[in-house]
């Protein structure tokens, strides 16, 4: 007789957890205008909104919520990233309600809200983590230090709003065009690491390493079974490759364990590594060595 009172009790509690989650995160959801439409923002401190890159123009306006309704702000992209399709923008007035943020803590069937304002109302659409791995390399060059995927596709206006957790913090930002047939959540660890690059330099620095390179076969003895390298045809002055002790013929084959099997390999391995000390794994007249090289900012 106890079992239907238990029910509608248990209901209840999950109903304000949904709903308190929507309540604590709304303020910190803005609109962003685009060149089509409007998409989301998050709030991330009170005067810079982060958002999806992807069609966000260079002054957007801003929709600031304001009780039931929205001020519309100028607001002015500070810099981009298309690797991970984050942009920055800073909003005249400031006054934002920066959100909350949650690092770790994850796993697979946890129910979180994707939020969205491409209108003057907050929307949210209650979603499940589909899958949670590993820091994975977009098609664009960019690193995203845990891949979250939701269970279902996003809706139009999603892009650039915040996935949260039942507490209503924020997990990542959603976005609908960083990996083709995947609606991805770039995690709260890259989109700090991001902000920090963007508010300071505008730009992700693009690591250089000053050599010009094409595919290779080579024998598979002394190219952990693959039989494919980056051969060095030509080198830059002066370059960090150079520096390193680099040669043309040699053939490029891994960057700190990352196999290189020809160009677009070894620009993806060195997107987003300016200033960093790697090891790079060549053959040279049919022997492997390995040499160690800091790579340079792409002029």
């Amino acid at each position: 007789m106890q079992a239907q009172p238990d029910i509608e009790a248990s209901l209840a509690t999950l109903d304000r957890a949904l709903t308190g989650a929507v309540a604590a995160a709304e303020a910190s959801v803005v609109r962003v205008a685009r060149q089509r439409g409007a998409g989301t923002g998050i709030a991330w401190t009170d005067t810079l909104i982060v958002t999806s890159n992807y069609h966000t123009p260079d002054d957007p306006v801003i929709g600031v919520p304001a009780g039931a309704d929205v001020v519309e702000r100028p607001g002015r992209v500070l810099g981009r990233d298309p690797g991970t399709d984050v942009a920055l923008i800073a909003v005249d007035g400031g006054g934002l309600a920066p959100i909350a943020r949650r690092t770790g803590g994850l796993a697979p069937g946890q129910l979180v809200f994707a939020l969205a304002r491409p209108g003057r109302a907050i929307r949210a659409s209650l979603r499940g983590l589909g899958v949670i791995g590993p820091a994975v390399r977009t098609p664009a060059g960019g690193r995203v230090d845990q891949y979250l995927e939701t269970d279902r596709a996003l809706a139009r206006g999603f892009g650039g709003g915040p996935l949260v957790d039942l507490a209503g913090q924020l997990i990542g930002m959603n976005t609908r065009t960083l990996i083709g047939g995947s609606d991805l959540a770039v995690p709260v660890e890259t989109l700090a690491r991001i902000v920090g690059a963007l508010e300071t330099h505008g730009r992700i620095a693009r690591g250089y390493l000053g050599v010009g390179v094409q595919p290779a076969a080579i024998p598979v003895a002394v190219s952990d079974g693959r039989g494919r390298g980056a051969l060095v045809v030509s080198l830059d002055d002066g370059g960090p490759a150079a520096a390193a002790g680099v040669l043309v013929g040699d053939v490029l084959i891994a960057i700190d364990g990352a196999a290189i099997t020809g160009p677009d390999e070894l620009r993806l391995g060195l997107y987003d590594r300016a200033g960093a000390t790697i090891a790079i794994d060549l053959v040279r007249g049919g022997v492997r060595t390995t040499l160690a090289a800091t790579v340079g900012t792409r002029p």
